[in-house]
């Protein structure tokens, strides 16, 4: 089992490849040599499907010396080199070539593994406008008069209705199409998919004109999203003639809109991309899509043409073989600092909006909140503050509170105060310990009399306290709450139950994960949309510990109470949130995809594998925390999720509201789950 979990075949992913070999014009048994060398190089990391440009073997140029027989017999010796030399191949190839069937002539993608061929696809859409004269040579798809032809020694599947599965890979069916297939209305790949098919493959040759790159990448990047699959694309390169043409060699790998890998355009040799495409998450989606399969029998005919060519690779499944993929550490924030800064201020005008929207529809037009100094108050202040902006309203309207307690410190205290007066709100202090100390005596707590016993309900009268006082003010100046409890608390259940940091009148903050919290507050300062004053307040608060401060410690300076002690780090726990509510992974594949993120191959547990990230998180600390997580999600805290107050979905991360991404019963186990975790190593 150990090297199993580091490999990735064991966790949903499958690793493909795109070849573009040097090519000559006419001199197919050099393109073949060219095409084995880099099937090859693809199948030593691991590969299990390779995707060669179309009319590979011949080369794409040769006009009319396609209906010579010389040439046609030298590309039929070709292909079988490549099926022999499959033999000793792990990795099933997708090669182009110009092939006699019937009298006619079809251009085609010829499927071979395990030294057979395994089915031939005739291309559907023939160009005929501009440079493209292929009507003159080929015939198109629907004029093959047979579904099974002869070719080296075997009879063979042919026709264009085919989708092969590889069935030792769980989720792996794929289908070809070559070239002008995708640029048409409606390309078989959208009917292959509706049959199954996650992984989708174009053999094209395409010359390069100007702007024809990007519009590869809209085109490509849009059908894989389309289709909730991944995409592979293959274009001609170096050795093409150049007659009346160019050639850029590009290769492409998308997943579900997101490009993979691309290759380097107008190489001078042969070049190989390759990447790990998520078939399960593919999978997930299409579940989750109710739409996709309502497509599916709305274009069951269609579907129904599809035949499906069953075979085994040998894939690399007992090795360590760790991803070559980039997982990001923070799921829900953009590393790229440009898309970071986009997401930040859509997600800050998402909320600003929703708030707009309650007290227009309302008609309140004040606003109560609990300014705490700590990270989650901090921005829901922000929020208020641009939404009375917005409103035409005074910030004068946004009544601040700040509420100290037994375990309040004076940094939070101090940080409270100047954001309240840097926002320009109505600002207001109580002290909460005399109505505390009350409902202690009144409770019987050792407290009252003297002893230190700093207990849950020790902690949760000033909670409550708190909560009391906001929504009594808020009745008596005829105003809403603004609750300030985040996602990530909601998911681990770390919310007191019908206290502030759980209901509200409304929460801007209950779909936003911590970590986007933190940085949606950094960009507020590093945009200085309070001013420079208020600037460095945020940095302050940036700057401070997470803490409840429900629980006094030897010093008032700062807070000594901090709750990823208890809960596990945050940045930890929002990445075992992301992969949990947004996928369902298992957390098998959760832990494996965050030692990927986090982890040290070296240090963190990886049996080989080069040096890929700084030391973070180990496997024994990633385990662990997801222990936290997978206990608290599934089976402490649901009872908290199902009664929260209203509050905007801000990200297709997902939502633990009950009215919309996520209903659970309150009394479920974790068992399944933490027997999952069991088969992590460590």
């Amino acid at each position: 089992m150990t090297n199993r979990f580091f490999n990735l075949y064991s966790h949903g992913f499958a690793r493909v490849a795109v070849g573009v070999p040097r090519c000559k014009v006419a001199d197919p048994a050099y393109n073949a040599q060219q095409t084995i060398a880099l099937a090859r190089q693809a199948a030593e990391q691991g590969a299990v499907l390779v995707a060669f440009p179309e009319l590979g073997l011949s080369a794409y140029t040769c006009d009319d010396l396609f209906h010579q027989r010389a040439l046609l017999d030298a590309c039929q010796e070709a292909l079988a080199s490549i099926v022999e030399a499959s033999r000793k191949l792990s990795a099933a190839l997708i090669v182009g070539m110009p092939l006699r069937v019937d009298h006619l002539l079809f251009n085609c993608a010829v499927v071979v593994a395990g030294g057979r061929i395994h089915g031939v696809v005739p291309k559907s859409y023939l160009p005929n406008y501009w440079e493209f004269y292929e009507a003159r040579q080929f015939n198109a798809a629907d004029c093959a008069t047979t579904d099974s032809i002869r070719l080296c020694g075997e009879t063979v599947p042919f026709g264009a209705e085919q989708l092969f599965e590889i069935e030792n890979i769980p989720f792996f069916r794929f289908h070809v199409e070559i070239c002008e297939d995708v640029w048409v209305p409606i390309p078989p790949s959208s009917y292959a998919a509706l049959g199954g098919a996650t992984v989708l493959v174009n053999l094209s040759a395409s010359n390069i004109v100007v702007g024809k790159s990007g519009y590869r990448h809209q085109l490509v990047g849009q059908q894989s999203a389309r289709c909730l699959a991944a995409y592979l694309y293959s274009s001609a390169g170096k050795g093409e003639s150049s007659t009346d043409m160019a050639w850029d060699g590009q290769a492409l790998i998308y997943e579900n809109g997101e490009l993979l890998r691309e290759s380097e355009r107008f190489a001078d040799d042969s070049h190989l991309i390759y990447a790990d495409v998520d078939l399960e998450r593919l999978s997930r989606e299409r579940m989750h899509s109710t739409t996709f399969g309502h497509s599916v029998r709305r274009h069951s005919e269609e579907v129904a043409k599809f035949r499906v060519v069953r075979f085994d690779i040998d894939a690399p499944t007992t090795r360590a073989l760790p991803l070559e993929r980039t997982v990001e550490r923070f799921p829900y924030v953009p590393a790229n600092a440009r898309r970071r800064d986009e997401r930040c201020m859509e997600v800050y005008n998402i909320q600003v909006q929703a708030l707009v929207q309650r007290l227009s529809a309302s008609g309140i037009d004040k606003v109560v909140i609990g300014v705490s100094g700590g990270l989650d108050s901090t921005h829901a202040l922000l929020v208020c503050a641009k939404a009375m902006d917005r409103l035409g309203l005074p910030r004068a309207n946004i009544l601040g509170f700040t509420m100290p307690g037994f375990a309040t410190s004076e940094r939070t205290l101090k940080q409270a105060r100047e954001l309240m007066e840097v926002v320009g709100c109505t600002a207001r202090e109580i002290d909460i310990r005399p109505s505390c100390m009350a409902m202690l005596k009144d409770l019987g707590h050792p407290y009252a009399e003297g002893e230190e016993v700093f207990d849950i309900t020790f902690e949760n009268v000033q909670a409550g306290e708190r909560t009391n006082h906001l929504f009594r003010l808020a009745n008596h100046h005829r105003a809403i709450v603004i609750g300030t409890g985040d996602l990530s608390e909601l998911a681990l259940g770390w919310c007191t139950y019908g206290v502030g940091d759980h209901m509200s009148h409304y929460n801007v903050n209950g779909s936003v994960p911590k970590t986007l919290i933190s940085h949606l507050v950094r960009w507020v300062a590093e945009t200085n949309q309070i001013g420079e004053a208020g600037s460095d307040v945020l940095e302050n608060v940036l700057g401070t510990d997470i803490s409840p401060e429900l629980v006094p410690g030897k010093s008032k300076a700062g807070p000594e109470q901090k709750t990823e002690s208890v809960i596990g780090p945050y940045e930890l726990q929002d990445f075992n949130l992301f992969y949990t509510l947004r996928f369902g992974f298992a957390p098998t594949k959760i832990a494996f995809l965050a030692l990927h993120a986090w982890g040290d191959r070296e240090r963190g547990g990886w049996p080989e594998g080069p040096h890929v990230a700084r030391n973070q998180y180990e496997l024994a600390d990633i385990k662990h925390n997801l222990g936290i997580f997978l206990d608290r999600f599934f089976r402490q805290s649901q009872f908290k999720r199902s009664c929260v107050p209203n509050g905007p979905k801000v990200g297709s991360g997902g939502s633990l509201s009950p009215r919309g991404d996520w209903r659970a019963p309150s009394d479920s186990e974790s068992t399944v789950w933490m027997k999952d975790l069991e088969r992590i190593p460590g």
